[in-house]
C-alpha cells in the first residue's frame, strides 16, 4: 500500500473518529438570563427552567404537561398527607447520595422567610422520614393538590448547602450575595460548569444521571447566552451563532420559518399578562394625586380597564399571537371558564365617564413600572398601554428595567402600577389565589385582601370533593373578576425557533428540558 493511500485511508478514519467522539452542543438564547442559582430562591419561569436542568423535584411535569416522577418514584394520598417513595441510587453531583434527609432540609428551606416558594410548601406542616428512601409529607387534613404543587420544589444536597453556609435561601429582594447565587450541586442531567451572569453560562452532561436511559436526549453540553436586542437573537440565530431561540421576536417567526435550515413551532402557554394597580395606600408614591389613592375607587379601575385595547395589543403589538382576557389564569387551569375569560371589553368613552365619576376628569399622573427582557414584547405592551390611557386624560411615566431589577420592586411593594406575568405551573387555580389574590400572598402587590377569596383560598386546599371545589373557585373568580383589583391583558402564545437539525420539544410552560432535546 502507497503513502499517498495509507495517509488517505488515515484521514478518513480520523474524521470517522473525531465524529464519533464529536459533542452536541446546544447553544441557545433568550432575553433574559436566570435570576439566581439558588433553587429557592426566586419563582421566576426563566429561573425555575435553568435550575430544573441541574436540579431535581420529587415529581415533575413532562414535555405535555403531565405529572410523572422525579425523585420520587410513587406517592400516595391518605387523610392527613401523601407519602413519597423516593428514587435508590441517585447521587448529588459532587457524589453524595439522595436520601430523606435531602427532602427534609429542602421543605425546610423552602419555608424559610427570604424563600420564594413558602406558598407552595406552607400546608406541609411536618415531614415524617419513614426510612431512608420514604417520606410522608403531613398536612392539615387530606390535600388534593399537593403533587401539583412541588414540580418547582427542587431538593439540594443537606451537606453541600450547610457546608458552604447556604442553609437558608438568597434574600434576592436584599440583593444578597451567597455561594448558591453562582454554584450549583444537584442531582439533574446537567451540571453547572461555569457561571457568568448576563453573559454566559456552560452546563455539561452529568453522565451519572439516573434517568439517562430513560429520555431521549443527546445533548453533551449546553452554552447559554442571553441577549436582550430582539434583532440581535434573530440574527444569531440565522448566522448559525446559536441553535435555538426560545423567544424569537413573535413578527420575525414567518421569516425564520421561511428560511432554509430554521422552523419555528408556536403553542399557547399557561401564563397572563396583567397590570397591578396598588390598593393599598393612602397615598400612592409617583402620584400627584394627595391625600387620595385612585386605584382604592373601583371606577377608576374600570376605566382603566376599558381604556386599554386589548383587541389593538393583539393586532398590533403581538401579531395576533395572544389571547386577550378578563381572567389572570389561561385555559388549560383549574377555573378558567369561557365566561370568565371574556375582556371587560374597551369603551373610552364610558372610560372618560367612570373617572369623571370619580372626581378625576382631568386625569392624573402616575409611573408605570414594567420589564424589557422578560415577557412577549413586555415593553411594546406598556407603551401602548401609555397612549390608550393617555386618551381619559392619565399622564403614564413609563420606567422600563430589566427584570432583575423589576420584580424587586414588586416584592418589595414600592410600585403603584406595574406589569407583571403569571404562569400556573399547578394548572389550579389555588395556586394563583396563595401568590397574588390572598391577604398575604408574596406576589399580592396590590394589596388585595377580600375575607371571602382568602377563605376559599384555605378551603381548597382539603376539599376533595371535584364538583364542590371547582364551584369554591368559580366562586372566588367570580367576585375577583368584579372586584377588578388587576387590570387583565392577554394570556401568552410561545414561538420557539431553532436549526431544522435539532428538535427542541415545546412545552406550555416556556421550560427548555434538555432531557428531550435530540440532535438529529
Amino acid at each position: 500500500m502507497n503513502f499517498r493511500k495509507m495517509a488517505k485511508l488515515s484521514s478518513v478514519a480520523l474524521i470517522m473518529a473525531t465524529a464519533a467522539n464529536a459533542e452536541n452542543v446546544l447553544k441557545w438564547t433568550s432575553q433574559g438570563d436566570a435570576l439566581t442559582m439558588d433553587p429557592h430562591s426566586q419563582n421566576e419561569s426563566p429561573t425555575i427552567a435553568f435550575n430544573g436542568q441541574i436540579y431535581e423535584a420529587l415529581v415533575a411535569r413532562d414535555i405535555e404537561m403531565n405529572l410523572v416522577p422525579e425523585l420520587a418514584e410513587s406517592w400516595t394520598a391518605s387523610p392527613d398527607g401523601w407519602t413519597f417513595k423516593l428514587r435508590k441510587g441517585v447521587t448529588f453531583h459532587d457524589g453524595a447520595d439522595f436520601t430523606a434527609e435531602d427532602v427534609v432540609f429542602s421543605f425546610n428551606r423552602a419555608l424559610e422567610e427570604s424563600s420564594d416558594y413558602k406558598e407552595q410548601v406552607k400546608t406541609v406542616s411536618n415531614i415524617e422520614v419513614i426510612d431512608d428512601y420514604t417520606v410522608k409529607l403531613v398536612t392539615a387534613g387530606a390535600n388534593p393538590i399537593l403533587p401539583n404543587t412541588l414540580t418547582n420544589v427542587y431538593i439540594m444536597d443537606s451537606g453541600w448547602a450547610k457546608a458552604n453556609g447556604v442553609e437558608r435561601p438568597q434574600d434576592f429582594a436584599a440583593e444578597e450575595e451567597t455561594f448558591s447565587v453562582r454554584n450549583s450541586n444537584g442531582t439533574g442531567p446537567f451540571m453547572l460548569t461555569s457561571r457568568a451572569p448576563e453573559e454566559l453560562s456552560v452546563l455539561t452532561r452529568n453522565k451519572r444521571w439516573w434517568g439517562d436511559a430513560m429520555y431521549p436526549g443527546n445533548v453533551d453540553r449546553i452554552e447559554y447566552r442571553p441577549i436582550k436586542n430582539a434583532a440581535t437573537r434573530v440574527a444569531a440565530l440565522l448566522s448559525g451563532e446559536v441553535d435555538f431561540v426560545l423567544d424569537a421576536p413573535l413578527q420575525d417567526l414567518k421569516r425564520i420559518e421561511a428560511t432554509e435550515g430554521l422552523t419555528t413551532k408556536t403553542v399557547a402557554q399557561v401564563r397572563s399578562i396583567f397590570f397591578g394597580m396598588d390598593q393599598s395606600l393612602d397615598e400612592l408614591r409617583s402620584s400627584n394625586v394627595k391625600g387620595a389613592n385612585p386605584f382604592r375607587d373601583i371606577k377608576v379601575r374600570e376605566a382603566f380597564n376599558l381604556a386599554i385595547d386589548k383587541d389593538a395589543i393583539q393586532r398590533v403589538v403581538m401579531d395576533g399571537l395572544s389571547f386577550p382576557t378578563g381572567i389572570i389564569t389561561p385555559p388549560g387551569v383549574l377555573g378558567n371558564t369561557p365566561e370568565l375569560d371574556q375582556q371587560y371589553g374597551f369603551d373610552l368613552d364610558k372610560a372618560k365617564s367612570l373617572m369623571a365619576e370619580a372626581g378625576y376628569s382631568d386625569g392624573f399622573e402616575i409611573q408605570l413600572d414594567c420589564p424589557n427582557n422578560r415577557y412577549n414584547n413586555d415593553e411594546k405592551i406598556c407603551q401602548a398601554a401609555v397612549a390608550m390611557l393617555a386618551k381619559i386624560g392619565v399622564k403614564v411615566n413609563l420606567d422600563a428595567i430589566p427584570k432583575a431589577q423589576h420584580f424587586p420592586k414588586i416584592q418589595k411593594r414600592v410600585s403603584d402600577f406595574y406589569m407583571l406575568g403569571w404562569g400556573v405551573s399547578t394548572l389550579d387555580s389555588h395556586y394563583v389565589f396563595t401568590y397574588l389574590f390572598d391577604g398575604e400572598g408574596s406576589w399580592n402587590g396590590i394589596g388585595y385582601n377580600n375575607a371571602r377569596v382568602n377563605e376559599i383560598t384555605k378551603l381548597i386546599e382539603t376539599e376533595t370533593d371535584i364538583p364542590k371545589r371547582t364551584a369554591l373557585i368559580d366562586e372566588a373568580w367570580h367576585i375577583i373578576k368584579k372586584d377588578m383589583p388587576y387590570l387583565p391583558i392577554h394570556h401568552q402564545v410561545l414561538g420557539w425557533s431553532m436549526k431544522d437539525n435539532v428538535d427542541v420539544p415545546i412545552a406550555a410552560d416556556d421550560h427548555l428540558r434538555p432531557r428531550y432535546v435530540v440532535f438529529k
